[in-house]
């Protein structure tokens, strides 16, 4: 159980110890500095510990941004303070500092924050040397007056001060209208009572459990009473997790009722996926409504939204089978289509997450154009976000047929493709960004590449470091496409595929051979996602045999769960997935000339169940692996507020 700790006795009539109480904390009073100091050493360390000021007024959902929020090692608004485990060294030093012999009365005092001296101390210690921070510290925050003894009150703002000084960062959490404040006389903690009066933080609270940036029917259309069913399902208990789960089983159920093939059934299942999206949109809403934030949490919100979309598309293609029809390759290529250009979106924001001088006349035309309203909007909905996808999904499959819905998919998705690639790729080039190793690192990890192409880049490293900058994506862009083409243009049986399969090898291994730093080099990674995902599309429709595209669809869905579990990786700060794991499943390259040895010497009915078992063996690997890493996962919890999937 979390922990507050007052550093005095509370003012009379306050209701902070109330509201501290409905926060979670077990409430403990302290009579000055060496009370706090052991009331903090006595909490668990396994346990969050805050520290707030008796004389504290403002309103409870501004104590619990500040107190309750998961993602943050330390966090404090005015007049309150809050450690996780792996900052209560910190905070120890900082109330040995306050609480031992000498003790400088800036980080304890009966004024009301000791905002003049903390601001002094603040400065003072950034100049100090890191290596004795409590020593910097003491020596920094200067007295406020009068003498200091392990009797006085703690401030916690100073103590705010002390651990930034430390080197401990201190999330400050946006308030806007929220009050938290420490007033220093009657009368204005009269004002302050008022001002709390004045502001409705519920509204407040449901406003925020909005996320900030979203699509156009999302905002619209599902989050006016989205919000509100968060609320009710956190006065009832249930977990983010809870409702994400929830979202999966409704969306699988609808694919359920979409491989039906009848139209009662299509009907159920467009109504079952826009509901799917509405508990979609209430698990983040109750998050950031809750503060449950977790990093299972982000994992499953991430990789269900994958795994429901690509479930309904394979529900349409059976329930189309059962008419006769079969669009099995629309399906395979509208997951194709859509993992590609997820993948183009992370590669280009890893490739220029910390790049400096990132700045360029089409970056300034679109910030240009981001103040006018209607046009925000408008280039929102023109890249087909979630929630625009998924309404036409289920509107298309309730009145059309499921061919309909998948050339629907295809037009759009690629529209959009190549709307946001063509502005990336301008911004690439008229901006003189300069790349990071971690930038470099992480295109290298989403590559994918294997054992052999990465021998090919070792072969190749002296040569690789001669070729000019767009020779990277040139030489994936020539191997992929060569690849693709003769795995289309060919017979089944052809030796041709597994001939560029090698040469794919050799090319993809130069493309790697030196660090991904160029303009353009952030378009690798999807270059090979597109050109291993085609050939096993194209190799499975040339084998015209039954149960060929819905086994390749199987093995790209394993695939590309691998390449999406990569990429939460990545952004939760964990790495990459372990290279033991890329180099058993192959990398890209290792994959794509299986497949194309495999077409050529197995017969085309063989092919289907070659096909089948390595999808299963590489989801086997993939999820085991991924499974272990998430459940047991030390990362910290994140938050990802990007933009709409």
């Amino acid at each position: 159980m979390s922990t507050a700790i007052l550093t005095g006795p509370p003012v009379p009539g306050s209701s902070l110890e109330g509201d501290l109480r409905s926060l979670g904390f077990d409430v403990r009073v302290a009579s000055g500095a060496q009370d706090t100091a052991a009331l903090v050493a006595a909490v668990p360390g396994t346990d969050r510990v805050a520290v707030v000021d008796p004389r504290f007024v403002g309103h409870v959902h501004a104590l619990r941004l500040a107190l309750t929020d998961p993602r943050f090692p330390a966090a404090a608004v005015p007049g309150a303070l809050t450690v996780q485990p792996q900052a209560r060294t910190a905070l120890a030093r900082a109330l040995s500092a306050a609480a031992g012999a000498g003790t400088p009365s800036g980080l304890s005092g009966s004024g009301p924050s000791g905002t003049a001296e903390t601001a002094s101390a603040a400065g003072a210690v950034d100049a100090a040397d890191d290596t004795d921070s409590l020593s910097a510290v003491r020596a920094a925050v200067r007295p406020a007056g009068g003498s200091a003894g392990a009797g006085t009150p703690v401030v916690p703002d100073a103590l705010a001060d002390a651990l930034d000084a430390d080197g401990t960062a201190v999330h400050q959490p946006e308030l806007g209208s929220l009050v938290a404040t420490v007033p220093g006389d009657p009368q204005a903690r009269n004002e302050a009572r008022q001002a709390v009066t004045a502001v409705d933080d519920e509204a407040v609270r449901l406003r925020s459990a909005v996320k900030a940036r979203d699509g156009f029917f999302t905002t619209f259309c599902i989050s006016p009473y989205s919000r509100y069913l968060a609320r009710w399902c956190a006065r009832r208990g249930l977990t983010p997790n809870q409702v994400t789960t929830a979202s999966l089983l409704t969306a699988l159920i609808a694919a359920g009722a979409a491989a039906t093939g009848t139209r009662g059934g299509y009907i159920a299942a467009g109504v079952l996926l826009l509901f799917s999206f509405v508990l979609d949109c209430t698990d983040g809403q109750l998050a950031r409504y809750s503060l449950q934030y977790s990093t299972m949490g982000a994992w499953l919100d991430a990789t269900f939204d994958r795994a429901k979309e690509y479930a309904y598309y394979a529900g349409l293609a059976l329930g189309a089978a059962r008419g006769g029809d079969d669009v099995w390759a629309l399906a395979l290529g509208a997951m194709v289509l859509q993992t590609c250009r997820h993948v183009v979106d992370f590669s280009f924001n890893e490739a220029n997450h910390d790049a400096t001088a990132n700045t360029s006349p089409t970056a300034a035309l679109s910030d240009k154009l981001d103040s006018v309203g209607w046009t925000v909007w408008l280039r929102r909905m023109i890249v087909l976000p979630i929630g625009e996808r998924w309404a036409m999904i289920a509107v298309l499959t309730a009145v059309a047929t499921p061919r309909i819905v998948f050339y629907a998919l295809l037009v759009g998705c690629a529209f959009a493709a190549c709307y946001t690639t063509a502005g990336r790729v301008l911004r690439s080039l008229t901006r003189k960004a300069r790349r990071t190793d971690r930038a470099a690192q992480a295109l290298a990890d989403l590559a994918d590449s294997g054992p052999l192409a990465e021998s090919a880049a070792r072969a190749f490293t002296t040569a690789a470091r001669k070729l000019p900058e767009y020779a990277p994506l040139a030489i994936a862009l020539a191997g992929g496409a060569a690849l693709v083409a003769s795995a289309t243009f060919t017979d089944y049986g052809s030796i041709w595929p597994v001939v560029a399969a090698v040469a794919y090898v050799i090319t993809s291994g130069i493309a790697v051979a030196r660090p991904l730093k160029g303009a353009l080099d952030w378009l690798v990674p999807p270059v090979f996602r597109a050109a291993e995902y085609c050939t096993v599309l194209a190799l499975a429709a040339r084998a015209d045999v039954n149960g060929a595209l819905p086994a390749a669809f199987g093995l790209v869905s394993a695939v590309a769960y691998h390449h999406y579990d990569t990429v939460y990786r990545i952004r939760g700060g964990t790495g990459a997935p372990p290279h033991w794991l890329v180099r058993s499943i192959g990398g890209h390259e290792g994959r794509v000339l299986a497949v194309a040895l495999l077409a050529a010497v197995v017969t085309d009915a063989d092919f289907t169940i070659a096909l089948t078992a390595l999808a299963v063996a590489v989801a086997l690997v993939v999820l085991v692996e991924s499974i272990r890493f998430w459940v047991s996962s030390g990362a910290p919890a994140v938050h990802d507020e990007g933009e709409p999937a």
